[in-house]
């Protein structure tokens, strides 16, 4: 009878490695529509404020909250479907469900109409990324996992870069609706590819253990991550990086157009690049040097992140405060890249501490947690703020707003190096 470490080795030659790169790459361009779908609402949003006369808590909920507890509660019963029967076809219909949504903001006359279109993106992309770590984590052994992850989550910034670039462009020559059009539709036809050539994996495919023939039940899942203090620590600490994200990088179009006197399409072209390029090299890199560095000692996975997120302080307070257009471009673009180090690795860790089985709706509930916390209040929290003190400051009331992601990223390092020494515990505990 064959071990598992052999069931193992026979699962991994059953596919080859350009076919395994092939869906990675596959993957990470439906990541990259989704945050084109997602973000380019950021570039449009000086243009649809004055159109629809919305205030800066309205664009910090449709771009927030509204969006995001639609797209992380959903997560949790998708994922539970994904584990159960077709992950691969559930990231197909959930990228065309997400693309006919973005299309249709570009319909919208009023708040409200928009608002109910980016719940429909929001419901959209919650069959997205769970599923989608989920398969990478079946198709990549423990020890190329957070690579893989890391590349994957690159998609994120290139969706940035491609959707402000393209967003600012359409929106200075045709308008915020034709740029809900434009990007919105071909995800369509990407979705039909997607389905037709990727192949579902084998769960624990990668893994040295034996799966169980039972599927565990959503209860035994949510007992097993809630009773893990590793995992704990991590959504937490990833959520307060996340808010940091989204508070500084929805705000930033509107940041140099109010306060550096930009239009959208200079604002494309200069942030589009750097938050694009910069997110993506630091989600990368996040997964090489992990992967690289943490064999001997795994604490690494946790304690990198946190050396990036303590670097991105000094890189935002240089966005924020200074008045030359182009370093406050520059520190917005190092913090983007810096705050991006986090993820591959933190999903990997997380996807450690259960079995393959439970991967996609572990994935759901991390990003429930990071996403409720990180994307629902940070861009709200951040336009509360500025409403708050425009009456004092005007224009100037945004920058004092953004200053507040300062002390929650040292909140948020403090707690990944915490996490660090938590899944130290566990791994000697588990052997």
């Amino acid at each position: 009878m064959q071990n598992a470490e052999t069931i193992t080795k026979i699962a991994r030659k059953d596919v080859s490695n350009s076919y395994r790169n092939y869906v990675l790459a596959m993957l990470t361009l439906v990541y990259v529509f989704n945050f084109i779908d997602r973000q380019v609402l950021i570039i449009l949003q000086e243009s649809i404020k004055k159109e629809l006369h919305l205030s800066d808590t309205q664009l910090g909920m449709l771009s927030g909250l509204a969006f995001a507890i639609f797209y992380v509660t959903l997560a949790i019963p998708i994922a539970r479907l994904a584990d159960r029967t077709n992950r691969r076809n559930t990231v197909a219909v959930s990228l065309g469900i997400w693309s006919i949504m973005t299309a249709t903001c570009g319909l919208a006359r009023n708040f409200i109409q928009l608002l109910l279109a980016r719940i429909g993106v929001g419901v959209g992309e919650a069959g997205g990324s769970p599923p989608a770590h989920a398969m990478i984590s079946d198709y990549f052994p423990p020890e190329k996992r957070s690579t893989a992850l890391s590349i994957y989550s690159s998609g994120l910034y290139f969706g940035v870069l491609i959707g402000f670039l393209m967003g600012g462009y359409l929106n200075q020559q045709l308008g915020w609706r034709t740029a809900f059009f434009v990007v919105g539709l071909p995800g369509i036809v990407f979705a039909l590819l997607f389905y037709s050539t990727v192949k579902e994996p084998r769960q624990g495919a990668t893994d040295s253990a034996v799966l169980p023939d039972e599927k565990p039940s959503l209860i035994d899942v949510l007992n097993r991550l809630l009773s893990s203090k590793t995992f704990v620590f991590l959504a937490i600490a990833s959520a307060l990086n996340v808010f940091c994200i989204y508070g500084l990088v929805n705000w930033a179009p509107s940041f140099l157009q109010r306060v550096h006197g930009l239009n959208s399409m200079q604002t494309g072209k200069l942030l589009g690049p750097v938050l694009g390029i910069g997110g993506g090299l630091g989600s990368f890199a996040g997964g090489l040097l992990t992967d690289r560095f943490a064999k001997n000692d795994k604490r690494l996975y946790l304690k990198i992140p946190a050396y990036a997120i303590i670097l991105t302080v000094p890189c935002a307070v240089a966005g924020i405060f200074l008045h030359n257009t182009s370093l406050a471009v520059a520190g917005i673009g190092l913090c983007a890249g810096l705050q991006s180090v986090y993820l591959g690795p933190s999903i990997g860790v997380a996807h450690s501490l259960v079995p393959a089985s439970m991967r996609a709706l572990t994935s759901a509930v991390y990003f429930l947690v990071i996403n409720l916390i990180g994307q629902g209040f940070g861009p709200p929290v951040v336009g509360f703020i500025s409403d708050q003190l425009k009456p004092s400051l005007g224009a100037e009331s945004l920058r004092w707003a953004l200053s507040i992601i300062v002390p929650v990223a040292l909140a948020s390092a403090v707690l990944f190096f915490t996490t660090a020494k938590k899944f130290a515990a566990h791994l000697k505990l588990n052997g």
